[in-house]
């Protein structure tokens, strides 16, 4: 399955009233991030729309000054659905501060759901279907 990566630097103006990186911000980069693993899965963007949110786990905090990495995969695809995995590790890749899911579908010039013709990505190594298993569970 193939990976797409954000890096990111957290700065003064992403941080909360606890010096660490706002979720609210986290989850804005989280969102983009996945974006960009189903629409260049896709190959059209104008025809991606984010459709749930499956849920974000916050795990170790970011700081000020510290690179952070997010890394997408699509997982998991419907006949209009992609569902995306993503994770934001520390810049070398070490432990995990957020994971989560999104589910986008494609859609028409109307707005209206359409077929996109992707099959469904096929694990290279067991975390991969271990991801997979759980994005087939999510509703």
């Amino acid at each position: 399955m193939k990976n797409y990566y954000t890096t990111r630097l957290v700065k003064s103006e992403d941080l909360n009233h606890h010096g660490t990186l706002f979720a609210g911000r986290m989850s804005e980069w989280f969102v983009e991030g996945c974006f960009i693993a189903a629409a260049n899965h896709h190959g059209n963007p104008e025809e991606i729309v984010c459709v749930k949110l499956h849920g974000m786990k916050f795990g170790k905090p970011a700081r000020k000054g510290q690179i952070i990495q997010l890394t997408t995969q699509v997982v998991l695809t419907g006949n209009t659905s992609m569902t995306v995995y993503g994770k934001v590790t520390e810049i070398d890749g070490t432990e995990i501060s957020v994971d989560g899911y999104i589910t986008f579908v494609c859609v028409d010039e109307n707005g209206k759901k359409k077929p996109h013709g992707i099959p469904t990505p096929v694990p290279q190594n067991d975390e991969e279907a271990r991801i997979i298993e759980i994005a087939k569970n999510l509703r």
